[in-house]
């Protein structure tokens, strides 16, 4: 191998994890408005949990939304935060823990798309973040929250994915999950990231587990936030004019919340 090759965290590399993901943000942007239009019952700010490099928040500030963002990872949130102030485009962004944060006021919308729900590993982080959620909404505000559900009986690996160029950086990541477990309610996930530049390579192994729901245990949880209601679900083709029903017909789900 020519060049120089190092091995970063991905989550400290925010502007190739932003390419490497790229291809995706016209797809879930137009569904995050098309959710919007058809669910939230009133109009207002959106709210991304998790927000990672920014990708969503700025294609909804395109659309004209106000949008407000947080994100545990300093350096994401920094880039989200250059990218946004050199397009002169506004939008409100902190850094914040998903299972303990206020909402700067009361959203339309709120939306956390790529299983980042799952990072919360115990029924209290989760069920304290819920509540958060629902804290933040306005009365017919909407939580569009996408996760994958497990089959506890599929003991199979799964993997995905992503890739992308942009300038001289070619990025291409491989998400690795292993089987779920029904008694830890635990699955082990492996990220690689490899960024080949011109003179060097970057590459990144980065390691950790996602909390597992199958259909009776998200639901069980989410009876306990009241102000909730689970109005619909749609699945990963991002299509708004398509329900499914939960747990069902795919295990790859998008729920949507409606806060009474």
């Amino acid at each position: 191998m020519s060049g120089h090759y190092e091995v970063v965290d991905w989550y400290q590399l925010p502007r190739y994890y932003d390419i490497a993901f790229a291809s995706r943000n016209r797809r879930e942007v137009d569904f995050l408005q098309a959710l919007y239009e058809r669910y939230a019952l009133q109009g207002g700010a959106i709210l991304e949990p998790a927000c990672g490099s920014g990708r969503l928040m700025e294609g909804l500030l395109r659309r004209g939304h106000e949008v407000h963002g947080f994100d545990l990872g300093e350096a994401m949130v920094e880039y989200a935060r250059k990218r946004l102030d050199a397009r002169n485009m506004g939008g409100t962004l902190w850094v914040g823990d998903m299972s303990a944060f206020r909402g700067r006021k009361r959203y339309a919308m709120a939306h956390c798309l790529v299983s980042s729900f799952k990072y919360l590993l115990t029924e209290k982080a989760a069920l304290s973040h819920l509540q958060c959620v629902a804290d933040s909404l306005r009365k017919g505000g909407v939580y569009v929250l996408g996760f994958h559900l497990s089959d506890y009986d599929d003991q199979r690996d799964d993997s995905e994915e992503h890739g992308g160029r942009r300038g001289q950086a070619a990025v291409e990541c491989r998400i690795d999950s292993g089987p779920p477990n029904r008694k830890t309610r635990l699955e082990s996930i492996r990220a690689r990231l490899r960024v080949n530049l011109p003179t060097r390579t970057l590459a990144s192994e980065t390691t950790w587990q996602f909390r597992t729901y199958d259909e009776k245990q998200f639901l069980k949880l989410l009876a306990k936030v009241p102000s909730l209601a689970h109005v619909a679900t749609h699945n990963f083709s991002y299509r708004a004019d398509e329900e499914i029903e939960f747990g069902e017909e795919d295990l790859d789900s998008v729920v949507i919340l409606r806060k009474h």
